[in-house]
């Protein structure tokens, strides 16, 4: 059966009676190796690390990369000029991008740095827009429009891209944002980034805001603007955020591996990636995502939970009977798409994994003869296989393939042919 069989056999209501109807492919900044460090709880990957992590970016097809703030200092310059460096001699695709502050001393060794690479790297100048943030920080609206100016207007004129970024978009007054990202279009800003920092909005608030900057900013500017998309986790939103601004009409939509980042974290790249292929909306090559998930992992000491999806351990293991039942049945039919969707909203092999069935208390035989014919053994030793499933009813967790092997050899003394 193709996927034609298999569009006959589920209903898709994320696409029927035209849900997501004027959805279009977008563009993906990672922000792993920026926003994703500032985590308190990860650890800054070496520089080789680095270099391999972004390859992993480009391979995916994302489109750009915040490759660090350089105003942190000499280490973060550093890295972000091996890393433009390696951008330029590898002729890769990915774009790259900075963080500043509305600084000039921020924007500066952007500059530097772009001019030693010869490539345009685009300067995300960013500056808090919330009422809450001026009162706290004592800023008048003109004195951020002040700062802001003098820092676009140097990018501009040292000939980076420029991208405005307002911290706190999602709780900022409507009067606020027309001012600076209005003034930041007129200084040479030809992208605009919103940013629920604080993970604070809900999907309709960011329909609202995505469709409110593009129709009564954008629009009115006549100029050929881009609008962004950054969110947070907070409030558990991150995903169905990123996901709303893409039906409002967002350009670029910002994640970060794991989700990694300040807080709970950012959008999940990968997740988002996964989401934008099974809609349609990228065309990448998912092949490589579970060695992007496992390298930023292993090179920010954050761990992947079992439950995570798609690159978690368990995000295509079953030992539930009714489960790995049906998964037996639809392979007895020979195709194994109808294998990989009848209990997965994710297709196993899209992201180069399988199916896996296990043994656990809430198994039936059928797993027991599934895992024993999958490896080798005599799954039609009746005997084996009871004294498997016992155990397993006795266990209080899935088997480990090294259990099951255990009472194998225990059983029979011989190793699988």
């Amino acid at each position: 059966m193709g996927a034609s069989g298999l569009d006959d056999l589920i209903h898709d209501w994320n696409v029927a009676s035209g849900a997501g109807h004027g959805l279009r492919p977008v563009e993906l900044d990672d922000e792993t190796l920026r926003d994703g460090l500032q985590s308190p709880s990860v650890t800054d990957p070496s520089p080789e690390e680095k270099v391999e992590i972004l390859h992993l970016m480009e391979a995916l097809g994302i489109h750009s990369a915040d490759i660090g703030l350089p105003g942190a200092g000499p280490r973060a310059v550093a890295d972000v000029r091996l890393l433009a460096l390696e951008i330029a001699r590898e002729g890769m695709a990915i774009r790259p991008n900075c963080a500043a502050r509305t600084m000039v001393r921020d924007v500066e060794p952007i500059a530097r740095i772009s001019q030693e690479a010869g490539l345009p790297i685009e300067a995300s100048t960013f500056i808090g827009s919330s009422p809450i943030r001026q009162y706290a920080e004592d800023w008048t609206l003109d004195k951020m429009l002040e700062t802001s100016e003098a820092a676009v207007t140097f990018a501009v004129k040292e000939g980076l891209p420029v991208m405005f970024v307002t911290e706190d978009t999602t709780r900022a007054r409507p009067e606020t944002l027309r001012a600076l990202y209005g003034r930041a279009i007129e200084w040479g800003a030809r992208r605009l980034c919103l940013a629920d920092t604080v993970g604070h909005a809900t999907p309709s608030g960011v329909r609202a805001l995505v469709r409110f900057v593009k129709e009564e900013i954008v629009a009115p500017s006549g100029e050929d603007v881009k609008v962004d998309w950054h969110g947070h986790r907070d409030r558990g939103l991150g995903m169905a955020n990123a996901l709303a601004a893409v039906e409002a009409g967002a350009d670029r939509i910002h994640g970060t591996a794991l989700g990694i980042g300040e807080r709970v974290g950012n959008v999940e790249m990968d997740l988002l990636l996964v989401n934008l292929c099974l809609l349609g909306l990228h065309d990448g090559d998912l092949g490589r995502l579970p060695d992007y998930c496992r390298r930023v992992s292993e090179a920010t000491d954050t761990p992947i939970p079992p439950g995570y999806p798609v690159v978690g351990r368990d995000a295509f293991r079953t030992s539930t009977g009714v489960h790995a039942a049906a998964i037996m049945k639809a392979e007895e039919k020979g195709d194994a798409g109808l294998a990989d969707a009848i209990y997965s909203g994710v297709p196993a092999a899209r992201v180069g994994r399988e199916q896996e069935i296990g043994i656990g208390p809430m198994s039936g035989l059928s797993n027991v003869r599934y895992w024993l014919r999958a490896r080798g053994y005599d799954a039609g030793d009746e005997a084996l296989c009871r004294k498997i499933f016992d155990h397993a009813k006795r266990s209080s967790h899935t088997l480990e393939d090294e259990e099951v092997k255990h009472l194998i050899h225990g059983e029979t003394g011989t190793e699988a042919g």
